[in-house]
């Protein structure tokens, strides 16, 4: 095909669709990943449950110490709180905890202590009225993660249980209205135990709190309320989630480098094959168009290379057969016509009526000679086409040769070679195309009869030999030169029995027989028959045929 008319090579690009595609394959597993590595909320709500039990069992602590020691007892029936007492127990029992607060309740719901206020401050108000340590700065990789974690749980559904539940806060102090309401449910409750209540303040930090029923004797004397900053949560989390990021981060690095790598070892190949290819068609190249490094390789891609250069070999070689078939059929035909043209200009200057009559005899000869050489050259042009398309089916050989022998034996005259048929008395079934496979078989026995003697006897026979059916046909005749065994199969090749009228035969028989035999998947061979001294005593043509 001429290179004007080849499409042009595709634009190469320097990530390719095969890349985004190996590319896209192996992200999506690591974003779904890291989206549920993220999406961390039964380990935080096993870290908060485990910060309120704590905190519980503190309150618990601290609210029966000051339940026995800080209770004023003038009144036994009506044991109450006495202030400066249990305050001074208050703050020993927090000063191990800095990042604890705790408030006292007396039974009317109004502050008795706090031990964040200081001795002479006599502010009770804020529930941590001493500053915690800054929160993070804004611009660090842990708030970064924090950030995009908030954010993957802000869009991914999730629910929460009722103990572990955040809620949003404000300032780190509440209204006095709000704590009151908390301690006139503690005070009422049965079980002098409320839900934990969870807030994230607006510097981020966290807050947990609980409260807790100050008992003295069976009588409730006030209520406890202790809130702790639940930082080592957020720490907790925030190590967690920094070091998956930091595994994704590497994983999609290798991820990428991988596919990258991948990407090269396919993609890189088939782009050498597809520019092979076009090299093929466009005729700029009969061997080694494909890649050796291609070729080498032990995978699929070298295999398609294998393929592809066996491919091209094998149409190489066809279109080199059909010019030297191109050249052959001008040749033979040239003949014909190069002695019809000398016998029509001969016949011009020939008056005598019977040079005329010898003259056109040459040329009806040669005219025969002529049709029966285009007609063979038409079969053997299209016996590939027609086997390929068309479906081969099982056929007992067997059979076969015993028709053709009954047909030849029918129309034999006296001095013709009679036919002997030995093959088995089970079917010999072989996988071909009957018509075609009957050409073969007429034309191997037509060319027995052809070189045997009169009176002589062509055997046909037919055995199974592993996996093939074997036919031999045997004359009796000169047999073949031992250097033309090979040859006698080539296009127009011809060596006739000595008498034979020239142009009788085109020298295309046995030729079509072997593209019939090897597009079936046989082979067809000759040899000769010898005697015990080594003497040629006639031919033999063997057909070897897969069994069906």
């Amino acid at each position: 095909m001429p290179d004007a008319i080849l499409p042009p090579p595709p634009r190469r690009r320097w990530v390719s669709p095969l890349l985004r595609r190996v590319l896209l394959v192996n992200f999506v597993p690591l974003a779904l990943l890291l989206a549920t590595l993220l999406y961390l909320d039964q380990y935080q709500d096993g870290l908060l449950e485990a910060e309120v039990a704590a905190l519980r069992e503190q309150a618990s602590i601290y609210a029966g110490a000051l339940g026995e020691s800080a209770v004023s007892l003038s009144d036994p029936n009506d044991p109450v709180l006495e202030p400066n007492q249990a305050a001074r127990l208050l703050r020993r029992l927090t000063d191990p905890a800095p990042n604890a607060a705790a408030q006292l309740f007396g039974v009317d719901n109004n502050p008795i202590a706090d031990s964040r206020v200081r001795p002479g401050t006599g502010d009770t108000g804020p529930v941590l009225s001493e500053p915690l340590p800054p929160a993070e700065d804004p611009g660090t990789v842990q708030n970064i993660v924090a950030r995009l974690s908030d954010w993957v749980l802000s869009v991914l559904p999730h629910t929460k249980h009722a103990t572990v539940e955040i809620r949003p806060g404000g300032a780190d102090t509440e209204s006095p209205d709000a704590v009151r309401e908390e301690i006139r449910l503690a005070s009422n409750a049965t079980s002098h135990e409320l839900p934990p209540i969870i807030r994230r303040l607006q510097d981020g930090r966290l807050l947990v709190t609980v409260v807790q029923a100050v008992v003295h004797g069976g009588h409730n004397v006030g209520t406890l309320r202790l809130t702790r900053d639940a930082r080592e949560v957020d720490a907790s989390l925030q190590a967690i989630r920094t070091s998956i990021l930091g595994l994704f981060t590497l994983a999609l690095l290798l991820t990428i480098l991988l596919s990258w790598y991948l990407s090269l070892t396919i993609a890189g190949p088939i782009h050498h094959l597809a520019d092979a290819a076009r090299a093929m068609r466009g005729g700029q190249s009969r061997t080694g168009a494909v890649p050796r490094n291609v070729l080498r390789r032990r995978d699929e891609i070298g295999e398609l290379g294998q393929a592809l250069a066996a491919t091209a070999q094998a149409l190489w070689a066809r279109m080199d057969a059909i010019e030297r078939f191109a050249a052959d059929v001008a040749h033979e035909i040239k003949n014909p016509l190069s002695s019809i043209r000398s016998a029509i200009d001969t016949l011009k200057r020939v008056e005598e009526p019977r040079h005329q009559n010898k003259l056109l005899a040459i040329i009806q000869e040669d005219v025969v000679r002529l049709d029966r050489l285009i007609s063979d050259i038409s079969d053997a042009s299209r016996v590939d086409a027609e086997l390929s398309r068309t479906p081969t089916h099982p056929i007992d050989v067997a059979q076969l040769l015993t028709t053709l022998a009954d047909i030849a034996e029918a129309t034999r005259a006296d001095n013709d070679p009679r036919i002997v048929v030995d093959v088995p008395p089970t079917p010999l079934l072989v996988q071909a195309v009957e018509g075609r496979l009957v050409q073969v078989l007429r034309n191997l026995i037509g060319n027995a009869e052809s070189f045997s003697p009169s009176g002589g006897a062509i055997h046909l026979r037919a055995r199974e030999t592993g996996s093939m059916a074997e036919i031999c046909i045997d004359d009796d005749g000169p047999g073949i030169p031992d250097a033309n065994l090979e040859h006698v199969f080539d296009r127009f090749y011809s060596e006739r029995p000595i008498g034979e009228s020239f142009g009788k035969h085109s020298g295309l028989g046995l030729s079509i027989s072997r593209q019939i035999i090897e597009a079936l998947q046989g082979r067809i061979g000759a040899e000769n028959r010898r005697d015990e001294a080594g003497n040629i005593v006639g031919a033999r043509f063997v057909v070897r045929l897969p069994l069906a």
